[in-house]
């Protein structure tokens, strides 16, 4: 028997170990979409306690204890954090084959040395523990992340926001993480949303340009665009409901723009022909800018009408959808290469039975402007896990190429969360090396290094264009 989550974790083979500790574990990590918030790092917070830091914010905690038959007021509710970290050691202890288990265990071990197990009966231990660790200054906002190997965090920004915390981290020459914005439009382009107009009015405002038309619009992102550059910022993210490709002349798109100012309501085929106007107006700009546009897609949200009125959204009640047409996301990438304006794409699914689709698709848009300029993102939300993580590279590898993968990201909004990129780079290894193992790959140390390394973080550096080094 194995002992539990020791060193050679996940690793079942002699190369996987080997590929793991000489060319994974060390390997910086550069974060490239993630939730964390800002200003936390500019103010380099300091949590009172374990709760704060683990469990504000992590629906998939949430999730979790809520199969676990938690009741509400331990979760999200007004119970003390003592309360709500006692009632996770109970669910976790319960949590085998879940990845939230394998990650819980790693979070432990990395920032506060603790290799024992938490359950209901090392509750207490594990709290005092913790909250004692966290007193120290080295166990601050920042300090966690340079304890993490980080060397580039991207957040997740609205057109909107002013980006003064990222300014001020960037003039503070004590802290040499770089934090960059990335552009996340989403409530730009949402028309069907109740608070539309609302939005319009805020950004019409820190843009100086008044919004009445769909080419104001446009013309109001142009210069929050050009904004988010003089920042540093050169990836953009989308959280669409799929990839959808519905044309429309300029007019069309302008009388629906015209409709939904008026207050009147739009048909979901005029919805649709917005969205998809909006989509090729951005794409083309990122190409302008040499950006990344990274595409997230695949999810039903707030399927829980009770819950999400009394707690909002992203609380843990969304779930995968499997209406996401892959005939449309190639026809949308077709009509920016129609213009020679596709920017580099990171394609992600929540539903893992696209995983084939997107692998054919990234074929028909390669061109030499980029190493695997069209990528399939890393096993995302519901999928990263292990079976998730390895079905992905699997796919990728065997419809694409998964030497040119451009690796793990956090997508939390946690900052112990980095021991996810260590949880894929052991699966990573692992199924590499078992390929070496079975003489499916040959035992070329200096090529699977430069692989290694590569999906870990040099291929990130070198795809995103982003001012490091590659190790």
């Amino acid at each position: 028997m194995k002992t539990f989550m020791d060193q050679d974790f996940l690793l079942q083979n002699n190369m996987a170990s080997s590929l793991f500790h000489n060319y994974a574990e060390k390997t910086p990590i550069l974060d490239y979409h993630c939730h964390i918030n800002p200003a936390e790092i500019a103010e380099n917070r300091k949590f009172d306690n374990i709760t704060q830091v683990w469990l504000g914010g992590d629906h998939y905690k949430w999730r979790f204890m809520r199969s676990c038959g938690v009741e509400e007021k331990f979760i999200t509710g007004d119970a003390s954090d003592k309360e709500k970290f006692f009632k996770w050691a109970e669910c976790v202890g319960k949590a085998i084959g879940n990845p939230l288990f394998h990650w819980t265990h790693l979070e432990l071990q990395r920032y506060f040395d603790y290799t024992g197990v938490l359950n209901k009966n090392t509750a207490d231990e594990v709290w005092n523990l913790c909250n004692e660790k966290l007193k120290e200054d080295s166990m601050r906002a920042r300090g966690l992340i340079k304890r993490s190997n980080v060397t580039l965090i991207c957040t997740t920004d609205d057109p909107i926001d002013s980006l003064e915390y990222h300014k001020q981290i960037a003039d503070d020459d004590t802290f040499d993480v770089q934090v960059l914005p990335a552009w996340r439009p989403d409530k730009a382009m949402n028309i069907e949303k109740p608070d539309y107009l609302d939005y319009l009015a805020k950004l019409a405002e820190i843009s100086g340009i008044s919004i009445n038309t769909f080419a104001d619009l446009k013309n109001a992102l142009l210069k929050r665009l050009d904004f988010f550059a003089s920042m540093g910022c050169n990836v953009s993210d989308h959280g669409l409901e799929y990839v959808m490709y519905q044309p429309a002349f300029d007019e069309e798109i302008e009388a629906i723009f015209a409709k939904r100012k008026s207050g009147a309501t739009l048909t979901r085929q005029e919805e649709l022909q917005y969205k998809t106007a909006f989509m090729l107006f951005v794409g083309k700009q990122y190409h302008r800018l040499n950006w990344v546009m990274q595409l997230h897609y695949g999810c039903k949200r707030d399927n829980n009408t009770l819950r999400y009125n009394q707690l909002g959204p992203d609380t843990g009640y969304d779930c995968i959808s499997n209406h996401t047409p892959s005939a449309e996301l190639a026809d949308f990438l077709n009509a920016l290469v129609q213009t020679d304006e596709l920017p580099k794409t990171i394609l992600y699914s929540l539903n893992p039975n696209d995983n084939q689709a997107i692998g054919t698709i990234l074929g028909c848009f390669q061109d030499s402007s980029a190493c695997a300029k069209i990528q399939q993102g890393s096993a995302w939300w519901f999928n990263d896990h292990k079976t998730g993580m390895q079905d992905q590279m699997i796919s990728l590898a065997s419809l694409g190429n998964l030497s040119g993968f451009v690796g793990m990201l956090t997508d939390s909004r946690s900052f112990l969360s980095y021991t996810r990129h260590e949880y894929f780079r052991r699966i990573m290894c692992n199924l590499i090396g078992t390929w070496v193992e079975n003489g499916e790959y040959p035992d070329d140390m200096e090529a699977l290094e430069d692989i290694i390394k590569g999906i870990s973080y040099n291929n990130a550096v070198n795809y995103f264009g982003f001012d490091l080094k590659t190790v």
